[in-house]
């Protein structure tokens, strides 16, 4: 019997980071490391040293090594799966310079609409890039670190999101790939390349800028000789592009050209998004319009105020976050880190149609439903955005993959349930966004389609899915959560 090979998969999110150990010919997870991340800031402000980022990884790795029981020279490849967004600005030895500004980092709103403005509206960067800059986008926080920290953005470079950073630690090479890219708002996903006229316009020079790998499965490098030493790992072997975590938890999940196409994915994590893979090319002002790792496209809606935002609700009333109760005439819109869909980035919470009667576990439930809503609400705009016709009947009875740590969550469930109204999957297999790097990895070491190979891998396997049937649509609350939001956006709201 040959001796077992495996590929590590990475998943450097916001508040920690995995390594999935994986067998790379049938795709089981053998063990996964974790190590925490720290971020700071305080109002608008989200920032994490990226340093942190690099050591999490080894102790990741050094954890997921010793819990599978393998020798590190089983290893054949590894490939990083980022937080989208954030900016890391790096000087001429490849250090950073200041700590990176991470996704939620709202203090760019300014920017990202001046930005819109100085293009020509939301459909001259729809058309561009697929995709309307907000305070979210990397674009928006070059600005601002140039308008706010110019000798620092003077100093810079070199510039990087934060897979690309770990990437090009992993092998010395600067690289990304189109879905991570297509984030930024300086990449066109009409053109396949950086974008030369928005490149200007944000005062970037390309030679700033990684080159983009045809793929986030594309072998784009090796393990270096440092990296190895930093990881306990074998020198020299493959290191491929990765890609964004959304990118990469759609790979998990068989979603690709060669898998799932045009079925919607809700994520339910410190943000809430969704998502689905299409071969047609987004172009909605209301959508990010990214590319996806595996040449296809990711449409996908982003919420800032998810999981994190209702348990500061349920820690707000001492309840525990099940504790919860279907909220009644209470509205509680959770903005509690300003928003990016809708597009309210100096918005707060806003609490409305409380009475004598209502109950602390009303309000639990107001928190979950306006969060919920919040996120479902672009559904029906990410269907429209696959060429899709929603109300149609096959497509309005597509289930909805429930994925993210809020899946897991009894009263997240019946919550997404009762507002969508649609049957719900909840994909049995765990730690997508790093099985899904670690398919990127395979795809890197031994060559093939990353999606081919997660669905090879049957990651998600259905016979450990849980299938839920559709119940009736709360319309009620639907319709009232949607009235409060639509009525207070412009004098509450800040939009």
């Amino acid at each position: 019997m040959p001796p077992r090979t495996v590929v590590i998969g990475v998943d450097s999110s916001t508040q920690s980071t995995k390594a999935a150990v994986t067998d790379a010919e049938t795709g089981e997870l053998l063990a996964v490391g974790r190590a925490p991340h720290v971020v700071t800031g305080e109002g608008g402000a989200r920032e994490t040293d990226p340093e942190v980022w690099w050591q999490a990884l080894r102790d990741a790795v050094a954890a997921g090594l010793k819990e599978s029981g393998l020798s590190a020279s089983a290893v054949t490849g590894i490939a990083v799966a980022g937080q989208q967004h954030g900016l890391v600005a790096l000087d001429r030895s490849g250090r950073p310079l200041r700590p990176a500004l991470l996704w939620n980092d709202t203090r760019s709103a300014p920017q990202a609409a001046a930005l819109v403005a100085e293009l020509g509206g939301p459909e001259a960067w729809t058309a561009r890039t697929g995709t309307v800059p907000v305070a979210s986008m990397t674009a928006t926080k070059w600005r601002w670190l140039r308008e706010n920290d110019p000798a620092n953005a003077e100093a810079t470079a070199s510039v990087r999101l934060p897979h690309d950073f770990l990437t090009e630690r992993l092998s010395g090479v600067a690289a990304t790939d189109p879905g991570d890219a297509s984030g930024t708002c300086w990449y066109s996903t009409e053109t396949g390349a950086y974008d030369p006229e928005l490149l200007g316009l944000l005062g970037l020079d390309p030679s700033m800028l990684p080159e983009v790998a045809p793929t986030g499965g594309t072998r784009i490098g090796s393990l270096t000789q440092a990296a190895a030493e930093a990881l306990g790992l074998p020198a020299g072997i493959a290191v491929a592009a990765g890609t964004g975590d959304n990118m990469s938890a759609a790979v998990g999940l068989g979603l690709g050209g060669a898998g799932l196409l045009d079925h919607p994915v809700l994520s339910l994590g410190t943000s809430g998004t969704v998502f689905a893979a299409s071969r047609t090319r987004p172009a909605s002002p209301a959508l990010s319009g990214f590319a996806a790792a595996d040449g296809t496209y990711l449409p996908l809606a982003c919420t800032l105020n998810c999981t994190l935002a209702v348990d500061k609700v349920a820690a707000l009333f001492g309840l525990h976050r099940d504790d919860a109760a279907p909220g009644g005439e209470a509205v509680l819109l959770p903005y509690l880190d300003g928003e990016r869909t809708p597009d309210l980035p100096t918005s707060s919470g806003l609490l409305t149609g409380l009475r004598h009667d209502t109950t602390p576990q009303q309000l639990l439930g107001a928190a979950y439903e306006g969060a919920a809503f919040t996120v479902l609400r672009a559904v029906d705009e990410l269907l429209r955005a696959c060429g899709l016709d929603p109300a149609g009947p096959d497509v309005a009875g597509r289930p909805l993959r429930l994925i993210g740590g809020g899946a897991q969550g009894r009263t997240w469930v019946e919550t997404v349930r009762r507002l969508s109204g649609r049957p719900l999957i909840i994909p049995g297999g765990g730690e997508l966004v790093a099985l899904g790097a670690a398919a990127l990895a395979a795809a890197a070491a031994g060559g093939g389609d990353p999606v081919a190979i997660a669905t090879r891998w049957n990651t998600t396997s259905k016979s450990s899915d849980t299938e839920l049937p559709p119940v009736e649509r709360d319309t009620e609350a639907w319709d009232r959560i949607g009235s409060v939001l639509d009525r207070a956006s412009g004098p509450l709201l800040g939009g």
